[in-house]
């Protein structure tokens, strides 16, 4: 077969031990809280089925439990209970029917659960809790170990009986065996703790366990951290040594290439690292563990991960000859077929991942299903296929959509999409509502990939755009639906001394009127603020930023909470806690002290930002004594929230057409 003429590397095939991938694009193991009772669902078997059809070479299979003590929550899946053998063997069924292939991560969470799920503490290494408001985890006594190590034999075992085509050890992210292997979490004194070969000994054992279970006609591998990003953890240096080591004394087909621990620090936001951080801060991490296996007797198979896009980016990746293959999970979430759309020159077509975090890492911090802000049908697969003519409507509506922010654009493509005959009004010059403000801060920028989507999405689909038109009450006549996508108007606080600060798209807009002294005020807890406080440092001001609700940005979820604290820290932005903004004049702002209910500290100030909720635009009636067309209020102008909220709602309204 000739070679890709664009993707060559991606799109030859690769022998992974006993398994033939027939492309170098995986879906890691991400965790998709999909899972019921501790089983694997439908709506995993809909997931896995589609990134299959959409041309991914290989998918794993999120962290599988190997034992009650590691369940954690009701939506952890467990492979120790044979009742999930059947389960497992219809998603092998159908992921290995649409031409790829299943692997399954076995793990065991360790420190990482609070126990109150199966009543069990939290085992680990030593007593050392994984974040200070954690309770302080069980030191595993010998027998434990020992039971745990036939445990993941076990599940491996289970695993391939049900039909899996190979096995991922998880000794990465800061879960049990790494907590073993790591000097920042194992502190024992007894055989298992102390020097390298001490920590390593579980590791191994448990490896050579299953290899032992599983035979070595059977591909396994290990997923590892190669940099803890933890002060005292595990180093780059230390990773190479370790990993060579493992692969000189067990059968291991393939080394999955990621980073981090999951740890209440830094190390966290590393994880899924999102749109500030470049996809170069990572792979020298994949480089430097390809070139510690070079010359192994049995060499594995290298795989990288964190930040690729796009197949492009895996290309040249592959091209450079340190990975076999490249992970793509966030951009599969976004685009379950973004390898078939490059492998037939439509990548134009592709639905961006922007590394937002807000619909994948957010919902994780909240322990709910994950979703994804640029494709709203992730996770709902079997409801939501894909618009296209084999699922198309019955009936042929007009609609109108009144507003064209990201909401409204999700919205008129969708139900173009569906079949039906749309058209968009935005009332101003240029579409992409609030998210245009965001695209001018050079660590928020990405969002303009979703916007430059949804245009191309309408064209394709044959959107009627009119810009520079106010839709009122008389334009929903002739309409059978309309859906009101008109967002909500801008507010900040007005002070005692009558003085009006100033909202965030003012700033934006002028942010050489602000002066080099800059107060922002945080009463929103998203994004919005410290995006633009960090935004501001960089072009070299001094900023202070309040936080009368505890840490500014207090709805970001730790995976970028702590790297956004890290980054206002490196840049001197001072944050001010449990202090409200009392007033502001003279080039003076005071400040209330609320511990105390006392005045504050009193700052130097040029001006003064501090935006308010928005006040939602509520759409007019549209009755006019004819009948009226059937309405949908979605986004912000139902009430002010983010970007997620609005494509979701946008998306949902058009498929209740």
């Amino acid at each position: 077969m000739a070679p890709h003429p664009r993707y060559p590397h991606v799109f030859t095939p690769l022998t992974i031990g006993a398994t033939t991938v027939r492309n170098r694009i995986l879906v890691p193991a991400h965790t998709t809280n999909y899972g019921e009772n501790n089983l694997p669902s439908e709506r995993h078997l809909a997931y896995h089925r589609a990134r299959a059809a959409g041309g991914a070479g290989l998918n794993i299979f999120e962290g599988i439990r190997v034992h009650r003590s590691s369940l954690g929550r009701q939506q952890g899946v467990n492979g120790f209970d044979p009742a999930c053998i059947p389960h497992f063997a219809r998603i092998a069924d159908a992921v290995c029917a649409e031409g790829g292939k299943l692997f399954g991560q076995i793990i065991h969470l360790g420190r990482h659960i609070d126990g109150n799920y199966a009543r069990t503490p939290a085992w680990s290494a030593s007593d050392i809790p994984w974040t200070a408001a954690a309770p302080p985890p069980h030191p595993m006594t010998e027998e434990e170990i020992a039971l745990i190590t036939s445990a993941f034999a076990d599940v491996a075992a289970n695993l391939i009986n049900a039909g899996f085509n190979g096995i991922e050890l998880t000794m990465s992210h800061g879960h049990l065996l790494q907590q073993f292997l790591s000097p920042a979490s194992n502190q024992r004194t007894d055989s298992f703790g102390g020097s390298l070969e001490n920590r390593l000994r579980f590791p191994l054992n448990t490896l050579r366990a299953v290899r032992q279970k599983i035979g070595p006609d059977q591909t396994l591998g290990i997923r590892i951290s190669a940099d803890e990003y933890l002060p005292g953890g595990l180093t780059l240096d230390d990773m190479t040594g370790i990993v060579r080591h493992i692969v000189d004394q067990v059968q291991v087909d393939f080394v999955n290439v990621s980073h981090s621990a999951y740890h209440g620090s830094y190390t966290v936001s590393t994880q899924m690292a999102d749109m500030a951080f470049r996809l170069e801060d990572f792979q020298p991490l994949t480089h430097a563990i390809s070139a510690a296996v070079e010359g192994a007797a049995h060499k594995p198979v290298v795989m990288t991960v964190c930040r690729y896009q796009n197949v492009a980016q895996a290309e040249q990746m592959l091209a450079s000859g340190a990975t076999d293959m490249v992970g793509m999970a966030r951009a599969h979430i976004a685009d379950p077929a973004i390898v078939s759309k490059a492998r037939s020159g439509h990548e134009h077509e592709t639905t961006p991942c922007i590394g937002c975090n807000q619909g994948c890492a957010g919902m994780l911090a909240l322990n709910l299903a994950i979703t994804c802000l640029t494709n709203p049908a992730a996770g709902r697969e079997a409801q939501w296929p894909a618009p296209g003519p084999s699922n198309r409507i019955g009936q042929r509506k007009r609609v109108l959509v009144v507003g064209g922010g990201p909401g409204g654009m999700e919205a008129a493509a969708t139900a173009a999409e569906l079949g039906h005959e749309v058209v968009l009004a935005e009332r101003s010059d240029a579409l992409g509502g609030s998210l245009l403000w965001a695209t001018r801060m050079p660590l928020r920028r990405e969002f303009g990939a979703l916007l430059d989507s949804q245009k191309a999405r309408m064209d394709r689909a044959s959107v009627s755009v009119r810009l520079g038109f106010e839709a009122d009450s008389d334009s929903a006549l002739g309409y059978d639906a309309v859906i009101f996508a008109t967002g909500a108007t801008p507010r900040a606080q007005v002070l005692p001394s009558g003085v009006r600060t100033l909202t965030l798209e003012a700033s934006l807009s002028n942010p050489n009127a602000l002066g080099d002294n800059v107060t922002l005020v945080d009463m929103l807890g998203t994004w919005s603020v410290v995006s633009v406080a960090e935004w501001l440092a960089d072009l070299g001001k001094s900023v202070t930023l309040v936080s009368p609700v505890g840490a500014p940005g207090w709805t970001i979820s730790m995976y970028s909470g702590f790297a956004m604290r890290k980054r206002l820290y490196d840049k001197r932005v001072r944050v001010i806690q449990g202090h409200a903004l009392a007033d502001f004049k003279d080039g003076m702002v005071q400040l209330t002290d609320l511990s105390l209910g006392t005045d504050g500290e009193q700052l130097v100030a040029n001006s003064v930002i501090a935006p308010l909720a928005a006040q939602p635009r509520t759409p007019k009636d549209t009755a006019t004594g004819r009948e009226r067309p059937r309405t949908f209020t979605i986004g912000d102008c139902q009430s002010p929230r983010t970007a997620l909220e609005a494509v979701f709602e946008g998306h949902e309204a058009a498929r209740g057409l």
